[in-house]
């Protein structure tokens, strides 16, 4: 957005500044709605489809995320290498809460219905 967007100016063809009438400026963010019928708003969407669209929005952060996933798995597989018994004890544990969360989630989700 320029200064003249913010502002509520317009540049004509003469080069000379032109005041604009509010109402008439074009405001298409308010208007997805009305002309694509389609559109879904962000909070509709699944997790997975929302990683898509934060993936698509800011590429590198989903690059350096996934090199982070990668790293931690590679400490992963060490750790079990290194120390089986305490890696199983860890995954046992983690696999626990995972399973509380997700059903913690699901009887909330279903609660709020």
């Amino acid at each position: 957005m320029t200064d003249d967007a913010d502002s509520g100016r317009r540049i004509d063809a003469d080069g000379d500044a032109a005041a604009v009438d509010e109402g008439a400026v074009d405001d298409t963010a308010n208007e997805v709605g009305a002309d694509h019928p389609e559109a879904v708003a962000f909070g509709d969407l699944s997790l997975p489809q929302r990683i898509f669209v934060a993936a698509v929005q800011n590429p590198a952060r989903g690059v350096a995320i996934v090199g982070l996933l990668a790293f931690a798995f590679s400490f992963y597989v060490a750790f079990w290498l290194a120390f089986p018994r305490i890696a199983a004890l860890a995954s046992v544990v983690g696999a626990v809460l995972v399973a509380i969360v997700a059903g913690v989630y699901i009887v909330s989700d279903r609660l709020s219905e």
